[in-house]
């Protein structure tokens, strides 16, 4: 121990040298000592070093080959929006409002993209919006020749407009009001509705004209046929007439 090696350090030196220097020596070789069982502890003490990110060695990581199988089995879905069969003619982000008529106020629908899609087929257009975070429908409707986008008179970044919408799973009379982002994406919007307006008419006319023009041939057609009715009924009478002249 520490203390019992002081005595001796001490006898040693004061057999050899003077007094005062034989406690000096003693205690220098006290604290030497002392020093280096000191260093020794801190080196076994000291962990062991590890390079950085690696783990101990411990029997959990060892593989033991045994296989889990999962308790439920999930399958992919197929998951559809709706959109499959459109082409998208404009797509803007924005924010939608309704009019609540009950509270006469504008009432926040959302904030997400306003779009307006063209079907492949039936070649209809409808603008759909739909919520960013939750996806919901906020809007959708048809864009029908009736429909007139105004600008809203105190913002020149929101436009207006009066729309039969579905968005609610029923047939509703809703007026909109949807806000940009800037003034150009206002302007693209109010002159491509006003234009896919103005095509859907134009459709419409055409097959209204068509469906005159075939209801014209049709009754043509139901003239001809009844004239040619009335010239079969009247052949077999006028031969019933000449037959009694012809046996006086």
């Amino acid at each position: 121990s520490y203390t019992s090696t002081i005595p001796l350090a001490s006898s040693f030196c004061g057999r050899f040298l003077p007094s005062r220097i034989a406690a000096a020596s003693a205690a220098s070789f006290f604290c030497d000592l002392c020093a280096a069982r000191s260093s020794r502890g801190m080196a076994d003490n000291e962990p062991e070093h590890r390079e950085e990110g690696e783990a101990p060695a411990t029997g959990e990581d060892e593989d033991t080959g045994a296989q889990i199988a999962p308790i439920v089995r999930l399958e992919e879905v197929s998951v559809t929006s709706g959109e499959e069969d459109e082409d998208v003619l404009l797509e803007l982000k924005s924010k939608l409002y309704r009019f609540d008529k009950e509270g006469n106020q504008w009432k926040e629908r959302g904030t997400g993209t306003v779009k307006l899609l063209k079907h492949k087929e039936t070649r209809k257009v409808r603008l759909v919006m739909r919520q960013a975070k939750t996806l919901k429908i906020c809007a959708n409707h048809l864009v029908l020749p009736s429909i007139k986008v105004q600008e809203h008179a105190g913002s020149d970044k929101s436009c207006v407009w009066h729309a039969t919408d579905f968005s609610d799973g029923e047939l509703k009379e809703e007026m909109f009001c949807i806000r940009f982002g800037s003034v150009e994406n206002c302007k693209k919007f109010i002159e491509m509705v006003d234009e896919i307006a103005e095509s859907q008419g134009a459709i419409e006319e055409k097959k209204s004209d068509e469906a005159a023009a075939a209801a014209g041939l049709l009754e043509n057609l139901n003239v001809r046929e009844n004239q040619s009715e009335e010239n079969e009924s009247e052949e077999p009478a006028a031969s019933k007439a000449e037959e009694p002249a012809s046996a006086a």
